[in-house]
Formats: C-alpha cells, structure tokens, sequence
C-alpha cells in the first residue's frame, strides 16, 4: 500500500493545473460545499507552480498592500491543512515558507498589518515543516538583520523562537543545539537598529534555553542600544525586561540596567518629557514588583551593594518600592542608612590625615552626588510619580529624626554639604510648596512628632516648621487652626520645645492676629502652672512676642491679614492698627507676674527687657517705669544719707535652705543698660498716645513722673555706687538685718549667697565706670581708676568671704587660682538653680579697656619699681604689688568669662553686639601682658631678704601669665571656629613685629621661613602661619627656658590646633621645630614632655608621623632598657625621653597607633566596596572606580607597614591590627566563580614585615609579660592589671592565627608562599614544664612533670587553698602554645602544625570557655615543646 501510494503521489496530475484565483475560490466555497482536495494541489509537481502564483501575485501587489498575497497564502494552506499530513504537503509549507521569507526581506511584498497576519499564520502551521527545512528559514529570517528599520520590518522575527525551539527538540538535525547557538550567536553580534531592540526584547522571553553568558550579552546589548530608542518606546520597553525578569532572565542585571540607564544616561537629558517616561517607568516597576515581590527584593539587594548605584532615578525606585507594603520599611531603612554613611564616610576621609586627597574629594563627591539625587527625585515628583510623594514625606522626617549635632552641622556646612537636617527641611519644604495635597500630613506630622519624640529630636521638627512659616507664611495661614492645637500642648512641652515653638510661630503672627491671640492666651495660662521649665518658657515667649511686634513695627509689616479679629467698637477702630497699644502695654500685667516668680524667670524678664530696649531705644522710659516699683521693695534712702540695699530680702529661708529670691545682681545691669541706651533728652513720645486706650492721657504730673523714673534709677546707681566705695557694706545695712535665728551653717550659707550677689553689683558697677572712662578727661581718670581699684578690692575681699563661708561649712576651699570659671558660684541655693553659664555684666569694651588701663598701670608700676627700687619704700613697694595683682586676676578671670560664655547667645540675639561685641579686641592687649609678664625678673637677691613675700609675688605672676596665656587660647579657639574672626591673628601678627620683635630667641628659624609665608596669596593661611613663626614658637622657647611648664603646654596646645588647619607643608616646618626642642630639651615634666611628643608627632604629615613615632619607640626601649641590656639615664638622640618621662613618651605613641587603627578599621571596611564579591554582584562599570579601589587598597597597605610599655594598651591596639590584617588578606581571596589575582607586593611586603617585625618579637612580648605577672603576683595593686591585660592575650592569639588562617587559603590559591616568614602555628600536644623553685626549708624541689595539677596558690583574700586543677586552660590554643628550642623560657613557640582546619577550630572553642585567673599566677608552670616535636 505504501508502495502503490508512493507511486500515485509522483504520477501527474489527472485535472488540469488549478489557477491562483481558482485556489482562492476554492478556499471560499470550501466551507459551504466541503468538496474534496484536487489532486493538484497535493501532488510534488505542482509546487513549482505553486509558488510562482506568489511570485506573479507579489509582482502584481501594490506598494502599499499585500491583501493579495495574504489571499493567497491563507486559501493555499487552508486547503493544504485539511489534508492528512504528508511528505509533499510539508515540503509544499516549506517552499512557500521560504519564497515568502525571500519576497519579504527583499520587500517585493509590503510590511503591513495584511503581512502580520500572514506570518501569524505561518506561525501556526510552522510544525509542518520538515526539520531540515527549518534550518533554511532559520538562517533566511536572520540573514538580513540590518534591513530591520522600523517595527514592520521586525515581523519575520516572530517565527524565529517558534522555529529554533523546533530545530532544537528535533530528534532528526544533528547538533540542532549548536545550530540554535550559532543563530543566537548571529543575532547577538549583528548591529540593532532600534525597531529591531524593540522586537528582540519581546520575543527573547521565549527563548528559554539561553545560558548565562548570552543573557548577560543581550542585556549589556539591549542597555546599550536603549539610549537610541525613541523615548514613547521606554515605558513599553522597560515593562518587557520587567517581565522578562519575572521569568527568571537575570533579574538582578534587568534591574541594574534600568536604574543606571534611567540615572546616568537619561539623567543628564532631564527635558519634562524625560521626566514624564520616567514617571510612567515608576509605575511600570511598582506594578511589576506588586505581581513578583522577587523584583522588589533584586532592587533592595542592588541597593544595598554599593553607594555607587545611587542616583536620582535609584532614589525614586526606592520611594516608589516603599509604596508596596511589604517593601516599605526596608526601602526607607536602605535610603536612610545609605545618606548616613555616606556622610559618615566623609567625615572619616576628611579627618584622616595619611588618606590621599583625591579619595577625600571623591568621598565627598559622593555625598554631593547623593545628596543631589535626593533632591532631583523630589523636585520630580510631580512628573508623573505622584504615587511616591508619601514615602518622601516619611523618609525627610526620618532624616530630620536622625539630624547630627550642631558641631557636624558647621562641618558640613564648611564643605558645602546640607547635612541630613538641612536635606530633610529641604526635601519637604519642596513637597510642601509644591503638592497641595502633602500640606496637611506634614503638618500632622510635625505636630505628631513634636509632641511624641524627645527634646533633641523634636528640634529639628521645630526648625521645619519655622522654615516654612518663614518662606511660606501665606501657604501656612490656612493651617492655623492645627498650629493652635500644638499650643494647646504648650504647658507640656519640654520647656526648650515650647520656647523655640513660639519663637517659629513669631514670623506668622503679624499675619494673623487670631493666632496671635491665642498664642497671648496660651502663656498667660502657663505663667500660673507650677512647673518652673513652663514658667520660663512662658517668659521666654513673651519677651519674644514684644520684640517680635516691635520689629515689625519698625520694618513697617506689622499689618494683619485676619479681618475677623479686627475691632469692632467704633473707639477702637479710630485707632490704626500701627499705632495701637504694643504688646509691651497690654503684657504688662503677665510681666508684673513674672516680678513674683523665682530668680532664674527674673532674670529672662529683665535681659528681655535690655533687649527690648535696643531694638527701641523709645521704649526706655515705659520700660524704667515698669521697673521702679519693684527696685525700690530693695532699695531704701535713709534720712541720714546712707542708702541701704536690702540684699537680705533677696535671700530666703525655705526648709533649712537658702534660695534666691531676686537676682539684684542682674536687675542693676539690666537698668544700668537701659539708661545708657536711653537717648539723650529724649522721652517715649511716639508711644504716649497708645495710654489713651487705657480710658485716661498723662498730664503735666504725670509727664514729670515718667521723667523722674530714670533720674531716680541713677541717682540711686550713683548712690549704691557711692557706698559701695566707701566699704562699709556690712555696717551700712548693705546684707539688711537677719531675722533667722537659725544655726551658724545658715547663717553662713546667706552670707555667702548675698556675697555673691553683691559681687555681680560690683561687676555691674566696674562695667558702668569703665564705660565712663570712654569720655572721661585725663584728671577723671585718675579718680576713676583709682575707683576701679577700690571696686576690685571689694570684689577680691567679697570672694575671700565666700570661700571662708565654705571652708566653715565644710567645702574644701581647693585652688582659687585654678578656678578662674566659675559659673555660677557652687553654692546650694535651694531651688533657685542659676543658669549654668550666666550673660556677663561686664561687657567686651569694658573689659578692654580694663585690660589697657590695668596694663598700662601694671607696666607703669613695673618700671617704676625697677628704676627706684631703692628709693621707694618697702610698705609702699608691696600696696602696689597687691593692688595690681588683684586687678590683673580680676581682669583675666573677668576676660576669660566673657570668651568662654561667647558661644552662650546666638548670633541673632541683640545682646551678643551689646555684651560680647568684637571680642577679638581683647587679644592684643591680653598679648601684650603676656609679653610683659614673662618679661619681669625672677626672685632677685634683695627680694630674698623677704623670701616668703618674694615667693609669693613670682606665683602670682606665672599665676596671672597662666590665666592670661589661657585667655588667649581660648579667644583663638574662637577664631579659628568662626572665619570672620580672623582679623585677631592678623593684630596678633602686626603686634609681634612691631611692638614685640623677636629679640635674642634662639629658637628663631631661618630668615626665608617667614620670606617664603609672606608670599601666600590666602591671607588667612598666612597669618596661621606668622603667627607660629613670629609669635608662638619664641614665645613657647623663652617659657621653657624659664621652665615655665604648665604655660608651655598651653602653647603647645595652641600650635596644635592651629597647626590643625594649615597644609602640610607648614605643619612640616613647624615638626621641625618641635623635633628640634625634643632632641635638645631634657625635660622631666611629663605633662609637658607627653604634649611636646605628641605635637611631634601630630604635625608630621605620613608616613612621617610614623616615622618619628618608630625613632622615639626605640630610644624609648633603651632608656627602659630590656633583658639584653641595661636601661639608659637619658636617650642620646631624643633628650626629652628619660626615667621621669617614658611612660608619658609611650602613652603618645600609643595614642598616634590607636588613631591610625581607627582610620584603618574604617579603610579596610571601604575596602570590602572594591572586593570581588561586591564586584560579582554589582557589575558596574563606571571610570575611575578601578583606579580608587587599588589607590584605597595601596594606602592602607602603605599605612599598615609603617605600623610596626603600657601593656594592656599595646595589646588592645595590637589585636585591632590584627583583625584589620585578616580582613586584608579575606579580601584578597577572590569568590567562587571570579578569576584569582596573585597578590601585590606591597602587599607581599606588608604580610613580611608584619611576621618579621611584629608576630614574631610579640610571642617573646607576651612570654615575658606573663612571666613579669608570675614574679609580681604577691602585690595586691597589681592584680585588677594583670587580670585586665590576661583578657586581652586570648583575643590576640585568636586574631594572629585568624589572620594565618586567611594567609594559608590565599597561599593556596595563588601558589605564592605567604608564610615563608611566619612563625607557624601551635600544635596541641604538649607538655608543662615547671621551673625549679624552693621549699619552706629552702631547698630546690625538682618539677614534677607528672602532675599537671600541682601547686597550692598564694592566699590573696581568704585562706582558702586553690589546686591547679582548677587553672583555667586560657582563651585561646595559643595560650598553651611552646617556645622554641632555644627560648627555654618563651611560653610561646614556633612550630610546625599540620592539623586539619576543622579540629583547630573545634578545640579553639573549647579553649575559649574561660579566662586565666590572676590569683594563680604564682604558679611558675610555663608550656615547653613535647620532646617529640621540638
């Protein structure tokens, strides 16, 4: 039968030859009349023919349709699939196939929708096709990919996965596998237009089969060719991979692809249109991640790879990420902790000094980068990314949570970064200017959070919101009612929360008067709480509410927007809202409250009040008005002209204890401000009107009662002034009649609380005379100053009666010298708690020209005193002596005050100008006495005649030459901090040279130092430099001549922190100098010797540093001296180190290697970005990442090699270093899957040097530390050390062996024999061997090797007896490990291991169970080599 049907199959036709239409009509009526196939159409011969009607119909097609041809082929293979399959119907499908594929490509036949159907419909009878044949069409559909121009010319390419998916299961293709391959191969290495990108991306989901290789080539080739496709194409090219992702097609390189093509090749088109693909792209990922949460976890594990994958299009990933529930918390967690470390990476670049420059600059590129890519998402959000506007809002809330501390902020404010508190106020005051519908969460939220979080970080909330009140105050408005249920939390707030909340709110209240009511309405309810925090932030935000209107009064923008709140009476609408009553009057009753309140309420009033003052000088008299009534409850003039100050009645009796009731102290600074600001012949007339609205005008009477407000406060101050000189303060009536008939200690606890307070009078008063002496005549000033030292006698016998109230009571009175700031005084005032750093009364001008009279005295009486030495005296010769040593005390503790409380105020307080003014004023004069301090003679023989007094007056200069060389570091401490302080340098420069030239200084360097320093264009670099060089550094040598010591260490302090801030080439200079003074100095101070060291060492720029820190660590071993040789006196090269100096010497060493480590242990961590495994997962290729990795990676090892006898210090750094040499070498170990790289020589060196000169010397260190501990162990003292120093050797042993441990694996790999130098490891069969020692009778006992557990311990706290047994085996293996056989006494020794890594690591976990006890020392056992081994 197959025989006979073969042979019918091959006969011609019997029916005449059928015509292309005739097949047409055929496949019609098929349908209808189910006729039979002809023959013709199943015969061999007639595919030929066939196929040329496709020829004839495609020559006869029009240009712009194929219907025809689609006719066609849709009737032929109709009429051809009713049939049973056969060899000639599939050879037909083949030919017409390939005459189809050839028309098509050569484009006989148009591309059009009738041509897509078509190859759908070859597509679904594509089985057909014999197998052979299907290598034919394969190779036909690629073999013209360049013609592929637009997606109609891609319609072929449907067919290919169908067909290579046929040629690859066919059990008839040989190699159809390799045939696929090759195809795939073409495909991949050809050139792609566009349409062809498109199409390839549609269909490579179906092929499944693709390896890992030829995936990651297609994706590099499609991201590649992505910046060519038209951008309305991306969104539906992105969702594509999106998918093709899901289906398992390396996700973590689609996702990588998308984000930094959309982030670095898009993101420098940043038109609206590439903003709006991008929002749609979002959403695409959003959606994808929703239907494949593994997505989601790809974008997270990207992330969290490297820091350089971040860009604006990663950030908006995220935020989009955090819309899916699931992912929210990790998506804001990887942003924020991205943005931390980021700035904490630059803070660590920044401040290690051995880092190169370029890896600091590119650190902080980073930052900027980031903090760019932040901001460029949020100023996107409203392109079509609306969706993710709700995770900004919670990560900036998250960032202003995480704000860092003002120091940090300054810090990267200096280098031009925002810091995460800026970036978090920025990114949702863009949101809140931008989104309407994002105003009222945040403003949930910050109301939310300021009363949920604590005081710090409820502050940067704060400053949110005062931002946005300040640039947006219209916007703000329609959230009033919100801010005022934040008021109504005000009497809960912390106190600082609740002051800096209305002081946010000010800039919005001349907006709205409503809201300004109700904030009024708030504070007179807390002025009646009992909480004092509350009461001082209600003062507080009164003061502010009365400055606030007074200043925008002056500005002329007080007008209000609120209509509502408007007047409605007719009296009160005459009345223009300008000119209306001011807050000053209608507070006045709420300000009367705070005259009853405790002392610390008082004193904000009456600053407030100053303040108030210098912003209207107008206000004035209102302002002395107000407070007359109180002044005079503690202000009486008696008949016969003696007034009395009741200072009593400022202090009461409560439960035993004294409490301040009222700060008089600050009420007369307070009036004698107000009185000099007060101008002159002028009264408060522009406000005189405002009193009608109390129903009444001022008469005549009462004009003249306002005027004499202020001529009573001065002739009262005049008063005070007048007997307070006179001295009869207790006599007078001055601390008033006591009526507690209490113990003597309360008696004296009163006293000392009015000596106090009557002190900060005297201050007051001194601040009031140096004022006048600004216009004063030459003959006022001669009384005057004779005031001032009548004053400052008062002030020394006030302090002195403190101190002895103390000393009764039981206070040690201690050093008052050294106590120069004391703020306030320490006495126990019950519950009036004085501000810890009060404002001075003594302003800045004050304080100079106290400084230049007192100067000009001294210097003056010091000359005197030289040129008629014999002709004065010696009663008189000593008055003069007194008196300027106690107005220079005086003065420099007053100075000193002043500088270190500059910092209290902030620079927008209107008392800063008043109080501290320029207060680099005072470093010329404060020069100028140090100079002349250090000037005067030493303790001369005639002033041995006195030897008590003379010894006294040389204390009292260094004492003085201290406080004053204290003065200046600190008001340099304030320049360098604040840039536009910098001109006292420049005065302390010109001062140098010219009134003070350096004369006979030995130390002077060479001429052309300060030639080369004159010649730096950066004028504040310049006068750093001067400074050291004319000032300074003679300075310092002419102290330690004079072995001035503790003076000397201030000076090195400041050259430290000047030399902080200049280039390394100056820092050399000045190395130098300091090197020079340690080599020539033989200093026994060790103070002053650990800060010469140090200085050394902190100016040399590395590897210098280290350098030095090597030269000093090995004369510092010869003057401890060591077992082969006995100590030295003195080093030879380095005078300063000797006996009274080495511990001082080595704690400065060990201090520079504890640093570096730190600064390693960061490194060695950034290192792990440029490892391989970070590099396997993270496939990005962006320039110059190589060239920082190895830049990073040879620093660190350059650092390392430099690194080469307070122990437990050394072993704690020592174990650090270890741990950082075993996460270098880990790092070098290239993963499964990634080609190993053979180590570099540096790294080579590093690992020899640290086996050579570090493992090595550090068995025989530990050895004989633990002996020392053996022969020590009888001194109780010595035992919480020893015990201290035994918890540090186990880890260190761990970290050495750790580190060999990844040194054999590297070995391993790279077949380079790392260990050559090392000493090996430890084997565990051993033996203990004990040391010969003596009986009770004093004979030596033989040690017995057979009983391990052998010697009764030393009784320490008990009588109990303790068996060896019970020693603890130690931390580590290596804590049994031998010595060598030539170190009989090393408890550590070399030797070889060649145990499996498993049992090593099993038995260092047993050993770890316990630590060694101190108290079993005494036990002269040490662990030698078993004899088999050794």
């Amino acid at each position: 039968m197959a025989a006979v049907s073969a042979e019918e199959e091959a006969a011609p036709p019997s029916s005449p030859p059928l015509t292309d239409d005739d097949i047409v009509r055929l496949a019609r009526e098929h349908p209808q009349t189910s006729a039979s196939i002809p023959s013709f159409l199943l015969s061999s011969t007639s595919h030929p023919i066939l196929v040329s009607y496709l020829h004839s119909r495609a020559a006869a097609a029009s240009s712009s349709s194929s219907l025809a041809v689609a006719d066609y082929i849709f009737s032929l293979l109709s009429l051809i699939s009713l049939s049973p399959r056969s060899s000639p119907i599939s050879s037909l499908f083949s030919s017409l196939l390939l005459a189809y594929i050839k028309l098509f490509n050569s484009r006989q036949i148009p591309h059009d929708g009738d041509s897509l159907k078509t190859i759908q419909l070859f597509y679904l009878h594509l089985e057909i096709a014999p197998n052979h044949d299907l290598l034919a069409v394969a190779d036909a559909i690629v073999s013209d990919l360049l013609q592929i121009v637009d997606p109609d010319d891609a319609q072929l390419l449907d067919l290919l996965p169908r067909c290579l998916d046929l040629i690859r299961n066919s059990e008839g293709v040989e190699r159809g596998g390799g045939f696929v391959n090759s195809v795939v191969d073409h495909v991949l290495t050809s050139d792609w237009s566009k349409a062809l990108l498109v199409k390839l991306v549609s269909l490579i989901r179906e092929i499944s089969y693709l390896d890992k290789g030829r995936c990651s080539e297609f994706l590099e080739k499609v991201f590649f060719g992505m910046k060519g496709v038209d951008l309305q194409d991306l969104p539906s090219l992105v969702y594509q991979l999106l998918v093709l992702a899901s289906k398992g097609f390396s996700k973590r390189e689609v996702i990588e692809g998308i984000v930094m093509f959309f982030g670095s090749q898009m993101g420098s088109t940043a038109t609206s249109i590439v903003r709006q693909v991008e929002g749609t792209v979002l959403l695409h990922v959003n959606f994808s991640v929703k239907q494949d949460p593994s997505l989601g976890q790809e974008v997270l594990g990207l992330a969290r790879s490297d820091l350089r994958v971040f860009n604006n299009f990663t950030v908006s990933v995220l935020l989009s990420l955090a819309r899916v529930r699931r992912f929210n918390e990790s998506s804001i967690g990887i942003l924020k902790t991205a943005l931390l470390v980021a700035y904490r990476d630059f803070k660590s670049a920044k401040s290690c000094k051995w880092l190169p420059s370029d890896l600091k600059e590119g650190s902080l590129q980073t930052v900027k980068k980031l903090e760019k890519a932040v901001m460029r998402a949020v100023n996107d959000s409203n392109f079509g990314r609306e969706h993710i506007v709700p995770s900004i809002v919670q990560l900036g809330f998250i960032l202003l949570e995480s704000a860092e501390d003002g120091n940090q902020k300054a810090f990267y404010n200096t280098n031009g970064l925002m810091g995460t508190e800026e970036l978090g106020i920025q990114m949702l005051k863009t949101l809140f200017e931008v989104h309407d519908m994002t105003r009222n969460e945040i403003i949930e939220q910050c109301k939310f959070r300021i009363l949920s979080l604590k005081p710090e970080q409820s502050m940067p909330i704060i400053r949110l919101l005062g931002y946005l009140i300040q640039t947006l105050p219209y916007p703000m408005l329609e959230h009033v009612s919100r801010l005022k249920e934040l008021l109504d939390y005000f009497t809960f707030m912390h106190g600082k929360i609740a002051t800096c909340f209305v002081t946010a709110l000010l800039p919005l209240l001349k907006y709205s008067r409503d809201l300004q009511d109700y904030t009024i309405l708030v504070v007179r309810k807390a002025m009646f709480r009992r909480e004092e925090t509350i009461r001082i932030a209600a003062t507080n935000a009164i003061i502010d509410l009365i400055l606030a209107e007074k200043r925008s009064k002056i500005d002329g923008t007080y007008s209000f927007q609120d209509s509502s709140s408007q007047a409605s009476c007719s009296q009160k609408a005459e009345v223009p809202g300008s000119l209306g009553p001011g807050l000053f009057q209608e507070l006045s009753g709420l300000l009367q409250r705070c005259l009853c309140q405790q002392a610390t309420v008082k004193e904000i009033m009456y600053n407030g009040l100053v303040k108030l003052v210098l912003v209207d000088p107008l206000t004035a008299g209102p302002v002395l008005d107000f407070l007359l009534p109180h002044f005079l409850h503690f202000y009486r003039e008696g008949e016969d002209a003696d007034d009395q100050l009741d200072i009593s009645f400022c202090v009461k009796s409560e439960s035993g204890k004294n409490c301040m009731e009222e700060p008089l102290d600050c009420l007369l600074s307070s009036i004698s401000w107000i009185l000099l600001l007060q101008p002159p012949g002028k009264t408060d007339r522009p406000l005189d009107s405002s009193w009608t609205c109390f129903g009444f005008s001022l008469s005549q009477e009462n004009e003249a009662g306002k005027i004499m407000s202020s001529e009573s406060f001065s002739s009262a101050l005049l008063k005070i002034r007048q007997c307070l000189r006179r001295g009869n303060m207790e006599g007078s009536g001055i601390f008033g009649h006591t009526q507690d008939t209490g113990s003597g200690t309360s008696e004296d606890e009163k006293t000392r609380s009015c000596a106090f307070i009557l002190s900060g009078i005297v201050e007051v008063l001194l601040n009031t005379i140096a004022t006048e002496m600004e216009k004063a005549t030459d003959i006022e000033k001669v009384d005057l100053l004779k005031e001032l030292i009548e004053f400052v006698n008062h002030y020394d016998s006030l302090e002195k009666s403190r101190s002895m109230s103390r000393q009764r009571n039981g206070i040690k009175r201690g050093n008052q010298r050294n106590a120069v700031y004391d703020i306030p005084d320490n006495t126990d005032l019950g519950h009036r708690k004085l501000s810890r750093a009060r404002i001075p009364f003594i302003a800045t001008s004050s304080i100079y020209r106290l400084l230049q009279t007192f100067l000009d005295q001294y210097s003056l009486n010091f000359s005197d005193g030289v040129a008629n030495s014999h002709n004065r005296s010696q009663s008189s010769s000593s008055k003069v002596s007194v008196c300027c040593s106690k107005m220079l005390s005086f003065v420099l503790n007053t100075s000193l005050q002043q500088i270190k409380t500059f910092s209290l105020l902030g620079k927008d307080d209107p008392l800063k100008t008043l109080v501290y003014g320029e207060i680099e004023m005072l470093g010329p004069p404060l020069l100028k006495l140090i100079w002349l301090l250090k000037s005067e003679p030493t303790l001369e023989a005639d002033q041995k005649k006195k030897e008590a007094k003379g010894r006294k007056d040389v204390e009292d200069r260094r004492e003085h030459l201290h406080q004053a060389l204290t003065c200046l570091k600190e008001l340099i401490k304030i320049c360098l901090q604040n840039p536009h302080h910098t001109s006292l340098l420049e005065d302390l420069v010109s001062l140098s040279t010219v009134e003070y030239p350096l004369r006979d200084v030995a130390d002077v360097g060479p001429d052309h130092e300060c030639d080369i320093a004159s010649g730096i264009e950066d004028q504040n670099i310049k006068s750093k430099v001067l400074l050291i060089a004319k000032c300074i550094r003679p300075l310092l040598s002419e102290l330690l001549g004079l072995s001035f010591l503790r003076e000397v260490e201030i000076l090195c302090d400041v050259v430290m922190m000047i030399g902080h801030e200049l280039p390394c080439e100056w820092r050399d200079f000045n190395r130098d100098w300091v090197v020079c003074i340690c080599n020539t100095s033989g200093i026994t101070n060790s103070k002053v010797a650990k800060s010469l060291v140090k200085l050394a060492i902190c100016l040399s720029s590395p590897p210098d540093d280290l350098i030095l820190a090597q030269e000093m660590t090995k004369e510092l071993l010869k003057v401890m001296g060591s077992e082969g040789s006995s100590p030295l006196e003195t080093s030879e090269t380095y005078a300063i180190i000797n006996h009274s100096t080495t511990s001082a010497t080595a704690s400065s060493i060990l201090e520079l290697i504890e640093s570096v480590i730190v600064d390693m242990d960061w490194v060695t961590a950034k290192l792990k970005t440029f490892s391989p495994v970070t590099l396997k997962t993270t496939s990005l290729d962006l320039s110059g990442e190589h060239a920082s990795a190895l830049c990073f990676e040879e620093t660190l090892y350059s650092r390392a090699e430099a690194l080469d006898p307070q122990a437990e210090h050394f072993l704690r750094l020592v174990t650090r270093f270890y741990k950082n040499l075993a996460q270098m070498s880990k790092l070098r170990i290239a993963p499964k899957g990634c080609k190993q790289v053979l180590p570099g020589l540096k790294f080579q060196k590093l690992v020899e040097l640290a086996c050579r000169q570090l493992t090595v010397p550090l068995y025989s260190f530990v050895a004989l530390m633990q002996r020392d501990q053996q022969e020590n162990a009888k001194s109780r003292g010595l035992l919480s050390k020893i015990k201290r120093e035994n918890r540090w050797i186990p880890d260190l042993i761990f970290q050495i062996e750790d580190y060999e441990k990844y040194l054999i694996q590297l070995s391993k790999a790279t077949k380079v024999n790392l260990l050559r130098h090392a000493k090996r490891s430890t084997s565990r069969d051993f033996k203990i061997l004990e040391h010969p020692r003596t009986n009770t009778m004093g004979e030596e006992e033989p040690p017995n090797h057979n009983n391990s557990t052998a010697v009764e311990n030393e009784r320490v706290t008990g009588g109990h007896q303790e068996c060896g047994d019970d020693t603890e085996e130690g931390h580590d293996e290596s804590e049994r490990a031998t010595s060598a056989p030539d170190e009989p006494c090393s408890p550590l020794a070399a030797e070889d291991s060649e145990s499996d890594g498993e049992e090593e690591e099993e038995e260092e976990e047993e050993d770890r169970d316990a630590l060694p006890n101190p108290r079993r020392s005494k036990m002269s056992k040490v662990v030698q080599d078993s004899d088999d081994e050794a």
